[in-house]
């Protein structure tokens, strides 16, 4: 008797706790989009479930109000997106905000004054135009001002830094934008300008420099840096003025180089099938690389190169087997990712400065008016699936998290649920 007794509490147990599971199910299932471009800085999630389908007046589960101005993405950590924005008249006031991923309330905003602003032009620079990064502790923000802060999630302030005093403001014409990245204890950045160009590593608990390197040949990148795995570990690899190269993330050697890249660089690399695939452009080309080599290696661990579609602002995709590239101008291309040879080019509507993203076998392109084109991926032609006008302009990249979009407009940060197509 008392065995059932225990049985049938067991089972009224489990009826009680079973509709608490299944409501945590997206949570746990769900993927964070912690840094620029997503997961794995491919600019890709495996979230199942993404809309495909809205407009400014349906799909829209909320929007909030821009505060200052901005071009970096939102990054997103459980029920928490984080922002970075600045405004004033050089863009000097930086703001650091938390947001409420569930309604876009505030839950905190913080305000800095930037050391050395930089100057501005037009209406996509500013000074926080990189993403900031989370590792779902804290939340580490760097600006074209020089400053980088590390706040906890709930906004405590837990150290900051002025690279700007230390080495020298940044003498990009348009602000620096390159994000940030963690690697194991530590934040690592990448500060090529007109100036004193080098690469950096700072201690994520403190702030405290743990090596820099100097790079007296590389005068001007906007792109981001990334990690790229091999055999012994991992290497830090950087596109900069007509080199890309790979560096040891632990100590800051430079371990190879290959060349090729243009003078001006913003396109942040992609990773796949054991290769890196850098562009930059107008007028250049996308190289296939080989990483693991040792000194100049153009010659050895170039796999393929193509002048294909290459874009100057707007980073490239890589999805599965296929490589795909919008320019500036709405010109989009596919690439075979193993040879570089075309699948099909086509123009997309608009211009273009926000990098592509891609879910459930869709990438989406949103031009500067704020129309985004999701096509379908992996087709022998393009395929268009859907065309979602949110009718404001968009220079910030999309995020992806939980089942939503996230589209940064210049004056809103919109959360979008939408319906997902077949």
């Amino acid at each position: 008797m008392m065995s059932l007794l225990k049985r049938a509490q067991s089972v009224r147990s489990l009826a009680c706790v079973a509709p608490v599971l299944l409501s945590l199910l997206p949570t746990l299932y769900a993927e964070h989009w912690p840094e620029w471009r997503g997961p794995d800085r491919n600019g890709i999630t495996s979230e199942p479930n993404v809309p495909t389908h809205w407009s400014a007046e349906s799909g829209v589960k909320w929007k909030t109000a821009a505060i200052g101005a901005g071009i970096s993405s939102p990054v997103i950590w459980g029920n928490r997106i984080f922002l970075a924005a600045s405004d004033g008249p050089r863009h000097s006031e930086l703001h650091l905000l938390g947001l409420d991923f569930e309604t876009g309330n505030e839950m905190w905003h913080l305000r800095f004054w930037g050391t050395a602003p930089t100057r501005c032009h037009g209406t996509k620079s500013t000074m926080a135009s990189p993403t900031p990064i989370t590792d779902g502790n804290a939340v580490f923000a760097f600006y074209g001002t020089g400053d980088v802060f590390a706040v906890d999630r709930d906004g405590a302030l837990l150290w900051q830094r002025s690279l700007a005093n230390d080495y020298g403001p940044f003498e990009n014409r348009f602000a620096a934008s390159s994000s940030p990245l963690l690697y194991q204890d530590l934040l690592l950045l990448q500060c090529d300008h007109y100036g004193d160009s080098y690469l950096i590593a700072l201690d994520k608990a403190t702030g405290k420099v743990r090596w820099r390197t100097e790079r007296p040949d590389s005068w001007l990148s906007w792109a981001s840096p990334r990690l790229v795995p091999v055999a012994d570990g991992h290497e830090f690899v950087v596109a900069a003025s007509l080199t890309i190269a790979g560096f040891d993330p632990r100590t800051g050697k430079q371990l190879w180089t290959v060349d090729g890249m243009q003078r001006e660089c913003i396109p942040t690399p992609v990773l796949g099938h054991g290769l890196i695939y850098a562009v930059s452009g107008p007028g250049g080309a996308t190289l296939a690389i080989k990483p693991g080599g040792r000194g100049n290696v153009s010659e050895s661990h170039v796999v393929w190169k193509s002048s294909r579609g290459v874009p100057f602002v707007p980073s490239a995709i890589l999805v599965d087997d296929l490589y795909y590239l919008v320019d500036d101008k709405g010109i989009g291309t596919c690439l075979d990712a193993h040879s570089g040879e075309r699948r099909w080019q086509t123009r997309l509507p608009g211009r273009y400065t926000a990098s592509p993203v891609a879910a459930a076998g869709n990438v989406y392109f949103v031009n500067e008016s704020g129309t985004t084109v999701v096509m379908r991926a992996g087709t022998a032609a393009f395929t268009e699936v859907a065309r979602n006008d949110i009718g404001e302009p968009v220079f910030a990249s999309p995020a992806i998290s939980q089942g939503r979009l996230f589209l940064r407009t210049s004056q809103n940060l919109y959360c979008i649920s939408g319906a997902a197509g077949p």
